[in-house]
């Protein structure tokens, strides 16, 4: 089936979880670095480290949201089912022609 190999992550979770490297790198730097005062070495080389962590946090919700509402979870087969029963009970009846032939005046 082709649920397995659809990929359904946003783009902009992607672009966070390959900054979130980069950011934790530069504070690791800032923190084992002398190139700055010590204090405000400390306080950059934090800030950097937190706004890493935060750029993770969406591509490790999505990931948990994934196991708990994904296709093989309890949550995603009853979501599949419903949608299975949902559609046999369709839309009222409704024909375009029989639309176009209103219009026109012609039924």
């Amino acid at each position: 089936m082709s649920d397995e190999h659809t990929d359904t992550t946003p783009a902009w979770i992607e672009t966070s979880a390959l900054a979130a490297p980069a950011l934790l790198g530069a504070a690791a730097g800032l923190l084992l670095g002398d190139v700055m005062h010590r204090s405000a070495r400390r306080g950059v080389g934090i800030g950097l480290g937190a706004l890493g962590i935060a750029a993770l946090l969406p591509f490790v919700v999505d990931g948990v949201a994934g196991l708990i509402t994904g296709p093989r979870s309890k949550v995603g087969v009853r979501r599949k089912i419903q949608k299975i029963r949902d559609a046999g009970i369709g839309a009222p009846a409704y024909d375009d022609v029989d639309e176009q032939l209103r219009e026109q005046g012609l039924i």
